[in-house]
């Protein structure tokens, strides 16, 4: 199943999240800069890469609205784009005057002299854009173009490496063109009863946090006409199942991503709460430390061991507060962890926190209460209240007045799509992946392979990582009549090599897509510590992140060692191992 340098995965799908990086040596030679991987960038990770729809539109807006130099920033709110606005201001280094224009079908941020590291993505919202470019061609918003712009300027392009840059796309003279198919005709998907009709978004909307809350009564995805069962004001609910009962769908906030999600926390815990620094507990996703640095800083427990909750607790007894604040603001962990997969004892985090007074934020993107594995072209994210904290009303106080839905219907109509019949699929792929890791650390020296023989050091999957921790909050809920339980250990697993050259012969060898992100029905691999910090790779491996560390996160598609003997799963691990 190759797929060409730079093209999305799965192949022609008009709104894919994942690029194809197919070799190890892509993978550097997007990191670097390589003028023979940017010149094959067609698409790219949303964070990193401008979508054509989203260049196009910037594009549009520079020409009607920008002066000078300006560039284009799109946001999806007047408020967003204002923060985006101020952050700039406050950390530029240069003379910026940052300039806001809303307008009903976009709402553009227009920068000047903004500098490389400066530069972030708005939006990657690409069926927002093609919306927006969709629409009946308007002189006053669209096609009358400044007369001090003659040449239009490259749209504002947020990438790792500055040396990465991108062409300006062609602007359209009066209506726009090339554009997707679905959005000229009635959508296919919508055609043939996959989809929910657009009139149906709202009733999607409502079905995700009910989903993510684990409220439902039932959770098959069956028929009931123009709406997902889950979305209807008749649908039955009853007390979660996520562990803490009186969760509901009204303490789940949907969010464009992931990242936008955790910004959310830390910016609303700053703001209701005495200023102080935070602390994140073991080596998490590279954005998650950097989102807490805005602000005092937080304290990096990378580890995330036992051994750093003494270090912390250490930290806490020493300080000497104000009367009245916390000796924190508060604590980001993720369980498990982004790459090695450690848990963090959680029991124990509590019992400080309770003592301490401060609040836990814990990214459950591993721990799949709903790893919503889909089709991989829709991205989204969410926050949950606990109502069971001390500090629930006050900050549900606050998001009621903050809180900007921002999640693009027609991407609703996708996630929900999407996260149907979740459970069953994540069921399968928990059995799938455990299977593929118990044979593979049984060929691992750290699961007491010969080391002269073995290509594999570790395998990082929580059923052999902190373990005893894993287990102190591994589900064991019913999810439904049709499964039995969901304690199981999730999707996804990194491994390190004896060898460089293991590292990279092992990953080009992989019979799967080759890419950033996780989460997918089909089986996704990249080698995370180089696409991931591959300007610290050094810091990296100060904490355990090797650079030669593989993730992969595991599908439907991937055969088990046991299926098909040395002609099917059997042998192609054998296979593998043997490189």
């Amino acid at each position: 199943m190759p797929v060409a340098l730079g093209l999305g995965v799965p192949p022609h799908t008009p709104h894919a999240i994942p690029v194809s990086l197919p070799t190890w040596r892509d993978n550097v030679g997007y990191e670097g800069g390589e003028q023979r991987v940017v010149d094959a960038m067609i698409s790219g990770y949303p964070r990193f890469f401008n979508h054509l729809s989203i260049r196009r539109l910037a594009t549009i807006c520079e020409h009607k609205y920008a002066v000078g130099n300006e560039q284009c920033m799109l946001f999806p709110a007047r408020a967003i784009a204002a923060q985006c606005r101020d952050f700039i201001r406050r950390r530029s280094q240069t003379d910026v005057q940052p300039r806001l224009h809303c307008r009903s079908a976009h709402r553009p941020l227009s920068l000047r002299h903004v500098q490389p590291r400066e530069r972030v993505l708005a939006t990657h919202r690409t069926r927002l854009a093609e919306k927006c470019l969709s629409l009946p061609p308007d002189e006053s918003k669209f096609t009358s173009f400044s007369s001090h712009r003659t040449h239009p300027r490259p749209p504002l392009l947020r990438q790792k490496n500055s040396k990465i840059a991108s062409t300006s796309p062609t602007l359209p003279n009066s209506t726009p063109t090339n554009l997707p198919t679905s959005l000229l005709s009635p959508d296919l998907e919508e055609r043939y009863g996959r989809n929910l009709p657009l009139s149906s978004a709202e009733s999607a909307k409502r079905a995700l946090p009910r989903r993510i809350a684990g409220t439902l009564i039932r959770y098959e995805s069956a028929d009931c006409g123009d709406e997902p069962c889950a979305g209807q004001g008749s649908t039955k609910t009853g007390p979660s199942l996520r562990g803490v009962k009186s969760v509901t769908e009204d303490d789940v906030y949907l969010y464009p991503c992931g990242v936008a999600a955790i910004w959310s926390a830390h910016r609303s815990l700053r703001e209701i709460r005495p200023e102080g620094k935070s602390v994140c507990f073991g080596f998490t996703y590279t954005d998650t430390l950097k989102i807490q640095k805005w602000g005092p800083g937080a304290h990096f427990y990378g580890s995330g061991l036992d051994s750093d909750i003494d270090s912390l607790t250490h930290l806490l007894e020493s300080s000497s507060p104000p009367p009245g604040v916390p000796p924190i603001l508060s604590l980001f962990t993720e369980f498990p962890s982004n790459p090695l997969l450690r848990s963090a004892n959680l029991p124990k985090l509590r019992a400080l926190a309770d003592k301490y007074n401060f609040l836990i934020v814990v990214d459950e993107t591993f721990g799949n209460f709903v790893n919503c594995y889909g089709a991989s072209d829709v991205m989204g994210g969410s926050l949950v209240l606990n109502p069971n904290s001390k500090h629930y009303l006050l900050l549900k106080s606050h998001l009621s007045k903050t809180y900007i839905d921002t999640y693009f219907n027609a991407d609703g109509i996708y996630l929900e799509r999407n996260s149907r019949d979740f459970k069953h699929r994540i069921s399968r792929i928990d059995k799938n992946t455990e299977s593929i890791c118990d044979f593979l650390y049984s060929h691992s020296v750290a699961g007491g392979y010969d080391p002269a023989k073995a290509a594999i050091k570790a395998v990082f999957y929580p059923k052999y990582i902190t373990p005893e921790n894993y287990a102190l909050c591994k589900s064991t809920t019913t999810a439904s009549p049709t499964l039995p339980n969901t304690g199981n250990f999730g999707g996804l697993f990194s491994l390190t090599f004896t060898t460089p050259s293991a590292s990279s012969t092992f990953f080009d060898s992989l019979p799967c897509y080759k890419g950033p992100s996780l989460g997918t029905n089909f089986t996704l691999a990249c080698p995370y510590t180089v696409l991931a910090h591959y300007g610290e790779l050094e810091w990296a491996e100060e904490w355990g992140v090797e650079r030669g560390l593989v993730r992969v996160s595991v599908g439907l598609d991937l055969c088990r060692p046991e299926e098909g003997g040395e002609k099917g799963g059997m042998g192609l691990w054998m296979g593998l191992l043997r490189l």
